[in-house]
């Protein structure tokens, strides 16, 4: 799937830290939040469709991809707090917000710690329920020990199993975006500060679901039906916790949709979305 990598820049915020961020079009602002082994580039074909209506900001977290880590704690509480900050600096009022993967849960957070700072959510293909099952996989990176261990150790394991399991049988990513994903990934930095946040999210997973119910924003559930590693029972308990919330379910889809199917994506977020875009 041929991709153009997003034109990006490294911003130097007031904390000294710089953040990779890509901006581009016109419109209501809307930020797009990653997960890993990803970074920002995971919204390479998706981010100029939404950019007909949108200004659409990506960028990676602070301590992923090509930014440099912000000193304390990585909690989906702690990042919501970050972005709020990050907001700031860069002039974002009342976004959209779509988070994936390890996105998600902050996005879910800083809707529920800041609904006068936003505008909706799309949350798509997360683990947002701690109880409910995940791919072995998932299950056994949530355990601290041998996530350290992987993330040490064997990198090229866990890049590898993603690109076999977050995109359909037979389809490949693109070289470039590939090398822009890997190379990052494969900084010892990034990979520890990975550890540092996956111990941080599990530990708060429990708490979460508390901050769903409290969610009033206009909220777009929308989720792959064949993600391997978040089945979908995530995203129907999801839409029944958020007051309000819409759920679509993307056929055929897999975990990095955002890359295979963008144009659909972009679709459903236009329609489905549509009284709340300005």
């Amino acid at each position: 799937m041929p991709v153009t990598l997003l034109e990006t820049k490294l911003e130097r915020l007031g904390n000294g830290k710089r953040l990779r961020v890509a901006r581009l079009g016109a419109g209501p602002p809307l930020v797009l939040l990653h997960g890993y082994p990803e970074n920002l580039q995971i919204w390479s074909r998706l981010a100029p469709l939404l950019a007909k209506r949108f200004e659409v900001v990506a960028f990676d977290w602070p301590g992923q991809g090509y930014s440099d880590e912000w000193p304390g704690g990585a909690t989906p509480q702690l990042l919501a707090r970050r972005l709020l900050a990050i907001f700031d600096e860069l002039q974002i009022k009342q976004p959209t917000l779509v988070g994936m993967d390890m996105g998600g849960q902050p996005a879910l957070a800083f809707a529920a710690m800041f609904p006068e700072c936003i505008a909706q959510m799309i949350v798509m293909n997360s683990l947002v329920f701690g109880d409910e099952p995940t791919s072995w996989e998932i299950h056994l990176l949530r355990k601290f020990g041998f996530n350290r261990f992987m993330l040490r150790y064997l990198p090229g394991f866990i890049f590898r199993r993603a690109e076999t399991t977050f995109l359909p049988r037979g389809v490949r990513l693109d070289s470039a975006i590939r090398d822009d994903f890997r190379s990052a990934f494969y900084q010892v930095a990034v990979r520890r500060f990975l550890s540092k946040m996956c111990a941080g999210y599990q530990g708060m997973l429990p708490q979460l679901p508390t901050l769903y119910t409290q969610i009033t924003c206009p909220t777009l559930v929308l989720w792959a039906e064949h993600d391997k590693h978040f089945p979908l029972i995530q995203a129907k308990r999801l839409h029944a916790t958020i007051p309000s919330a819409q759920l679509k379910v993307l056929p055929g889809g897999t975990h990095w949709m955002a890359l295979e199917r963008a144009e659909e994506i972009a679709e459903c977020i236009g329609r489905d979305l549509a009284p709340y875009a300005g």
